[in-house]
């Protein structure tokens, strides 16, 4: 099934979850889930992102984070890449630890950064980690405990929260409690983990030039809140990827590419996707491969098609590509027309 394409910009809030593969556990013990906490609190306190909430279960954990100084996605490559190799490496296991991608939907702040928040909180209660909310209030593995002044989590955005409660810390607390309480019987939100509220309130409007049927739904995913923040972030979206059209270079097949960057290298086209290390066909694959991943926007793995190669090597060779594209730039127009 298609994935559409993440939703993200400096500021944003988003519902990320996480989930082991097989629904097998991604936690197996109070070191693994030390280790996540201390790479989640590293990013935070590096700016990269704004926690607000956060969750651990055996087998997935929820965050309420807002993007900070880099893309979300790149702080999650991050945090799951290290998780996942330090835990494997712990546990003497290989393979993927979590299932896919992890799921992330942007958020509406109003009225729902709250509503999260008590949501992811009250996870280890409605899965029975804990007894009761006392017991919650101490439970170490989501950021309610913080919330409540029982463990310190400096890096953890709690004052932004509390504020919305009260000026003074100790009323802002006791009615930040009231607040999860009130929420303990509610159970399972489903349109709290997506974007299902939408549908309610009237958000297809704002999708109706989408396919209909699953990927419609899926794409509606993204986005939770009313239908005139879905419809404003579709537009802001759709405004983007416009405005960086015009910067795209018109694509040339590949056999064509490959020809015009081999003639001006003074090479072959066959010498260009041989396995030849001597210079310059090492550089003229990867002026290729920069050409055809970020000028033309087209697949790695199409290209790692063609040449025989995984599409991790043609990333690389892409990266590579990018910095001899400055010492070549007199020349790409030439091969790119």
């Amino acid at each position: 099934m298609p994935r559409g394409p993440r939703l993200d910009a400096h500021g944003v809030l988003h519902h990320v979850m996480v989930r082991g593969i097989e629904r097998r556990p991604i936690f197996w013990d109070d070191g693994d889930r030390t280790d996540f906490v201390a790479r989640l609190a590293a990013l935070a306190e590096a700016g990269t992102v704004v926690v607000y909430a956060w969750a651990l279960l055996p087998n997935h954990a929820h965050l309420l984070v807002r993007t900070g100084s880099r893309p979300l996605a790149r702080s999650m490559r991050s945090l799951l890449t290290g998780y996942a190799g330090v835990f494997n490496r712990r546990h003497k296991r290989v393979g993927h630890l979590f299932q896919n991608r992890y799921k992330s939907v942007v958020v509406e702040e109003e009225p729902y950064l709250l509503e999260l928040v008590r949501y992811l909180h009250l996870n280890p209660l409605r899965a029975k980690r804990v007894p009761d909310l006392r017991a919650l209030e101490r439970y170490p593995w989501t950021g309610h405990a913080a919330l409540c002044g029982c463990i310190p989590r400096p890096w953890q955005a709690t004052a932004e929260v509390l504020s919305r409660f009260a000026r003074e810390p100790r009323r802002a607390r006791a009615a930040y409690r009231a607040f999860v309480a009130a929420g303990m019987f509610q159970g399972r939100r489903h349109e709290l983990e997506g974007g299902g509220l939408i549908r309610s309130l009237g958000g297809w409007k704002a999708v109706q030039g989408l396919r209909r049927g699953r990927e419609a739904y899926m794409a509606d995913e993204r986005i939770l809140g009313t239908s005139a923040f879905v419809e404003g972030v579709l537009r802001e979206v759709e405004a983007q990827s416009a405005a960086h059209l015009p910067h795209r270079r018109p694509a040339l097949d590949l056999p064509t590419l490959v020809q015009r960057v081999a003639r001006s290298l003074g090479l072959s086209a066959e010498a260009v996707f041989g396995r030849s290390r001597v210079p310059p066909a090492p550089v003229a694959r990867q002026l290729v491969a920069y050409l055809w991943v970020h000028e033309f926007g087209r697949p790695a793995s199409e290209l790692g098609r063609f040449w025989g190669q995984g599409r991790s090597h043609v990333s690389w060779a892409a990266r590579r590509g990018a910095e001899v594209a400055r010492a070549w730039s007199d020349e790409i127009p030439g091969w790119c027309q």
